[in-house]
């Protein structure tokens, strides 16, 4: 015999999804087929594994989600009712994570105009406005490359291709680069390493640093949260669409969120604002124009 059915409730209160793959290699073996079901209360933060592993589509997996609106009346009861309809007028963020399941977020997420889906080969073969965005690794930091195309009457930021490793010798990475970008249009990279990018340049890769300039981190971050609509394909960029999705503020002792942006598991980020550097600076300089025109 086999073990044929496992179901995990309130499976978010396991600490990640390593403890949960543990098991299920412990149980699921020996039989023809399987049932494993996974049933939580969605936690506040997007970067919860759980939430995370919702967003990660399989063949063999069925997501539903549903509420109390779905439920009987009389299994819920009056008094549930009554609970619901005044969460629902004195706190509809509570209400709406409490009641309705939904991920509301901590309150330090940075980018709320993420939006994580497949982006078709029909969508990438109108795209042409190419950025090409890549910051260097550092000892144990990976190399990040990001290839994007900005829509910018509708300030729309597509993000379709990655390379992303650790230990990555400067002629793999380069190798990896010129498969997504096989015309060799220019890449903008950190500045910081004009040696790296000096060896880039003689394996072959277009590449020019990025000019920076005081305050580039946090206006290039602010314009990227500015924009309508920042797409990522989880498929094709898994670490992208996790660095994104998992970038928040933190907080201090007190609870209280700092208010400088967090520099750790942001190399995708940076690749992007390098590669958007010039609309970032062009966004600046308009921002400016119109700040003098106002004053006069």
């Amino acid at each position: 015999g086999y073990i044929k059915y496992v179901w995990f409730e309130e499976c978010d209160e396991f600490e990640s999804y390593d403890k949960i793959t543990n098991i299920n290699q412990s149980l699921l073996r020996g039989g023809p087929e399987y049932c494993v079901f996974y049933s939580f209360n969605p936690p506040e933060s997007q970067r919860n594994w759980c939430n995370k592993q919702v967003l990660i589509k399989r063949p063999d997996t069925l997501v539903s989600h549903t509420t109390y609106l779905q439920a009987p009346k009389e299994w819920l009861g009056e008094q549930f009712l009554i609970e619901a309809e005044h969460m629902k007028k004195v706190n509809p963020e509570k209400y709406k994570h409490d009641y309705l399941g939904e991920v509301t977020g901590t309150g330090g997420e940075v980018f709320t105009n993420l939006s994580i889906r497949e982006i078709t080969s029909e969508e990438i073969q109108t795209f042409d406005k190419l950025k090409n965005g890549l910051d260097f690794g550092y000892a144990g930091d990976p190399l990040a490359y990001l290839k994007m195309h900005y829509d910018k009457t509708r300030r729309r930021l597509f993000i379709f291709g990655e390379v992303y490793g650790t230990r990555l010798s400067n002629a793999k990475a380069v190798k990896k680069i010129k498969r997504l970008n096989p015309l060799n249009k220019l890449v903008t990279c950190d500045s910081a390493e004009p040696r790296t990018i000096n060896e880039f340049k003689l394996l072959g890769l277009k590449v020019t640093g990025a000019k920076k300039g005081p305050d580039s981190v946090e206006n290039g971050i602010k314009w990227l949260q500015d924009l309508e609509q920042i797409i990522i394909d989880p498929i094709r960029c898994p670490n992208a669409s996790r660095e994104f999705n998992d970038y928040e503020i933190e907080k201090d002792k007190e609870g209280n969120l700092k208010g400088e942006f967090p520099d750790k598991n942001n190399h995708t980020i940076d690749a992007a604002r390098y590669g958007c550097e010039q609309d970032i600076i062009q966004s600046k300089g308009r921002a400016g124009k119109n700040r003098a025109r106002y004053e006069n």
